[in-house]
């Protein structure tokens, strides 16, 4: 969001809805003197010596005011090198974990929308199918039906639902699945199913209520056992109910308001109101991992992955260029080709990143939510170094 305020699910990273939040208890720490963090050992690292991805991020914390950057890089031959830059934990100077565990924020979003496609592959569910076809009677309200309302238009944003997180109130709290749909349905719909494109945090979580109801199972569950066990990612989960901690090596997410005011330490935070939309936690590197083997055909079907890359024009959200498919998100490289991913914002996290076809992958992330287009034009200029080096 362009206003500065308070914000959650502002994913990934323009203009979604605003998610006002109290905060935790916590210390505000301002930001101190900033180390730059430097590459990883040379086992798994380029040789010594800031490269170009080394210099971006230096320039996000120097120049952006990022507590933290880091980053995992993957070349053509699946060889990963990590970099890191400023300070793990602002109150004790610590140094940021290598490839550390961060909030993804909504690139939960690519992982629901491969299990729904998956479950399309099985015939369980029709991308053409009513959302009423698998939860009937539940998604009515102010020029929302869901009789009239398609998964495929859950998956691309063209539903028109109202956006839930547009709505929450300021209490930090559990919130059940149907809490945040009830939230959604007291709104008009923002157009008619179909007819236009807009962000919307209630498209996927219905998309997590259908898995739900077609499989009989948790969307956890799900998620776990079809993609992250399935591809081997070690370091991804989604935290059970209640969960407020991250549990493994970490950098601290911080938060601001005002513009002006101290950083404050927001890592332990109920993530629940993100659910199917944002609440996952995952690394740099195993992003990487799911996005390169998505595009590989390891997750899908070669007749689901060609829907799923089938794209709208999404630039009000996603900037110049950008289209949106079922879950992903194409940009346009200046280097020419497309760098597929999604992006994702979570109170004390943002990340962005990039994979290609020919098994180049990047992912970074900061350890505060970017409120300036300049912040999100630096971020997405490392992306593009990266993968155009």
């Amino acid at each position: 969001m362009r206003r500065h305020t308070r914000q959650g699910l502002r994913l990934p990273g323009r203009q979604q809805g605003t998610r006002r939040r109290a905060l935790p208890a916590a210390a505000a720490v301002a930001i101190g003197v900033m180390t730059l963090g430097g590459l990883a050992p040379p086992s798994v690292a380029a040789a010594a010596g800031p490269d170009a991805v080394q210099q971006s991020l230096n320039a996000l914390v120097r120049d952006d005011g990022m507590p933290a950057a880091l980053a995992s890089v993957q070349d053509r031959d699946g060889r990963t090198r990590t970099y890191t830059a400023g300070l793990g934990d602002l109150a004790t100077g610590s140094k940021v974990p290598r490839d550390g565990q961060v909030r993804i924020g909504s690139n939960t979003k690519t992982f629901v929308a491969v299990v729904v496609l998956q479950l399309v592959g099985e015939g369980k569910i029709g991308l053409d199918a009513t959302v009423d076809t698998y939860l009937p009677g539940l998604v009515r309200g102010e020029g929302i039906d869901g009789r009239h309302i398609t998964v495929r238009q859950l998956l691309q944003h063209t539903s028109g639902l109202p956006n839930y997180s547009n709505y929450l109130g300021d209490d930090v709290r559990y919130y059940s699945p149907r809490d945040l749909l009830d939230t959604a349905l007291q709104h008009p719909a923002e157009f008619a199913p179909g007819t236009s494109w807009k962000y919307s945090n209630t498209n996927y979580l219905l998309a997590g209520l259908i898995v739900q109801k077609v499989t009989g199972r948790p969307l956890a569950e799900e998620i776990d056992r079809r993609i992250i066990k399935r591809i081997g990612l070690r370091h991804t989960y989604f935290p059970a109910p209640g969960e407020t901690t991250i549990r493994e090596p970490h950098p601290h997410g911080y938060y601001r308001e005002p513009e002006d005011g101290p950083l404050r330490d927001i890592t332990e935070i109920d993530p629940s109101w993100g659910w199917a939309a944002g609440q996952m936690v995952s690394t740099n590197s195993d992003l990487n991992r799911f996005f390169s083997a998505l595009l590989a055909g390891r997750l899908l079907p070669a007749a689901q992955l060609a829907q799923m890359r089938s794209t709208v024009p999404a630039e009000a959200t996603f900037g110049p260029a950008a289209r949106y498919g079922l879950g992903l998100v194409s940009r346009p490289l200046p280097c020419g080709g497309l760098a597929w991913s999604h992006g994702g914002s979570f109170p004390g996290y943002e990340t962005r990143g990039g994979a290609t076809d020919d098994g180049r992958a990047i992912n970074v992330a900061v350890t505060m939510q970017l409120t300036d287009e300049a912040g999100r034009r630096n971020l997405e200029r490392a992306v593009d170094t990266a993968l155009c080096r």
